[in-house]
Order: C-alpha cells, then sequence, then structure tokens
C-alpha cells in the first residue's frame, strides 16, 4: 500500500437559487437548484460542518498500468473521529490515470478540521492475473474521469 495525502482544493454543493425546488437527479448527474463552488482549503483548516459533505482530491497524481488495480481506502484514525473518506468509489481501475477524487463525509454532530497535505488514506494495489484486455482510459470506453486534476464532480 501507499500513503497518500490532501490536496488543496475542495468542492462543495451551495444553493444556486433563492427559490425553487432543489435537488439532484441520479440518473443523469444534473443538479436542480445547486452548484458546486470550489474552496482552497486555508492554513488553519477547512471546518466541515456535521453532516457536511464535500469533494477533495489526493495530492498525488497515479498512474495504474493494464496489470495493476487498487483501492482507496480511509485511515481508520479518521474513521474513528467519524470522518469518511470516500462514500462509494473506493475502487481504482486498472489504465486510471489522474488524482483520486474523494468523497468525504462528517458522520458526527461536531465541527471536523481537515489540512492540506495531511494523510488522508492509502491506496491497496492488486496484481492482476493478466493485463486488463481494455484498461480504463481504452477508445470507446468512456472514461469520464481518466486524467482528472483535483476533486471532480460527477459526470454522465
Amino acid at each position: 500500500s501507499y500513503d497518500v495525502t490532501l490536496d488543496s482544493l475542495i468542492s462543495r454543493m451551495v444553493d444556486a437559487e433563492t427559490e425553487g425546488m432543489r435537488s439532484i437527479d441520479a440518473r443523469s448527474k444534473d443538479l436542480f437548484g445547486i452548484k458546486y463552488v470550489e474552496d482552497v482549503i486555508p492554513e488553519t483548516g477547512y471546518r466541515i460542518e456535521p453532516d457536511g459533505f464535500i469533494l477533495a482530491s489526493t495530492r498525488e497524481f497515479v498512474n495504474i498500468p493494464a496489470g495493476i488495480a487498487a483501492r482507496f481506502e480511509g485511515k481508520s484514525s479518521l474513521g474513528r473521529l467519524g470522518l469518511t473518506t470516500h462514500v462509494t468509489a473506493g475502487f481504482i481501475d486498472a489504465g486510471f490515470s489522474g488524482q483520486i477524487t474523494l468523497e468525504i463525509k462528517n458522520e458526527t454532530k461536531y465541527p471536523i478540521y481537515i489540512y492540506e497535505g495531511m494523510k488522508i488514506g492509502q491506496l491497496c494495489f492488486f496484481e492482476l492475473d493478466k493485463e486488463a484486455r481494455r484498461p480504463y482510459g481504452s477508445e470507446g470506453l468512456g472514461s469520464h474521469y481518466q486524467g482528472q486534476t483535483g476533486p471532480t464532480v460527477a459526470r454522465g
């Protein structure tokens, strides 16, 4: 495994309009009355409110070869504080290249501060018994997140 650290940018959802229904369409990935805004983590830390959710990314840029897959795992010490660092997207496909987007949620009723450069998790690598025939990023796959930098919102 390899320890990874938190980069300086986060994305968070905010109200885009003052009136109207706010919702998210999970099928199309469309946001209604909501938008993402980017912030830089200040030197004094970024405060994630209770039940708050943000996107962030690893400082490290990875290039996973076609014969390897990886998994992002959060640090247990952060989990024990009530901070989840990936809600669902822990698997990293063979062939992926980019920064890892983190889905960070404060599961507590207390604010939690995060800091640029702090250890946020680890990548665990798995050798495949043979190289992937069509690694992530291959033509025709529609690999929406290949080459991503910074916290990357859902793409359809």
